[in-house]
């Protein structure tokens, strides 16, 4: 399967053409951010202050990336385990976030939020982020800086790869991939 190129920040148009199991290579801007970040952010929000980093159409993608090698921009930056960011999503969501990038399920209210707010969540592979750190060009901490890895960052990325596993229309790769291998088991013996 081909994977689809998306140019961000992600669109309502992008996100209408993409579908569970969708392959895709991200180019432009994602931002970083994990849980510490999240809660600052929603608490920056809630209190009716401006955010450091506009949230509209931009991509997330769950990482605290290790320090660079000499020669590189960054170090290893595989994906964190997204369901631990699952109770501040929704409000991201709320706040312009039209994508997310990590590793592993969500929860049914994120899933729910990810259709209400046309979003999509996809995971890029663990265990891949000295790979994955290839596709990242440049990186800037833009807000955060205290909080060391898991500072927000601003990743320039080129084809930066993924798979869709919650789409705009409800779907769940890994529910679907669940109920797929349960029809085809062999029965107990």
């Amino acid at each position: 399967m081909e994977s689809k190129e998306i140019n961000l920040p992600l669109t309502d148009k992008a996100i209408d053409g993409l579908q569970i199991g969708d392959r895709v290579e991200y180019s432009g801007i994602l931002y970083t951010a994990r849980d510490a970040a999240h809660k600052r952010l929603i608490t920056l929000a809630d209190a009716g202050n401006e955010l450091p980093v506009a949230l509209q159409g931009q991509v997330i993608y769950y990482v605290g990336p290790t320090p660079p090698r000499p020669g590189r921009v960054i170090g290893s930056a595989g994906p964190t385990t997204a369901m631990r960011l699952d109770p501040y999503t929704p409000r991201m969501l709320e706040l312009g976030v039209k994508g997310i990038i990590g590793k592993g399920g969500r929860g049914p209210v994120v899933r729910e939020a990810i259709q209400k707010h046309h979003a999509i969540y996809c995971i890029a592979v663990g265990g891949t982020g000295a790979l994955l750190n290839r596709h990242i060009k440049n990186v800037e901490v833009v807000a955060f800086e205290d909080l060391g890895t898991e500072a927000i960052r601003r990743l320039e990325v080129d084809h930066f790869p993924a798979i869709v596993v919650n789409d705009a229309y409800g779907g769940d790769l890994l529910e679907a991939g669940k109920a797929e291998y349960r029809t085809k088991a062999p029965p107990s013996p």
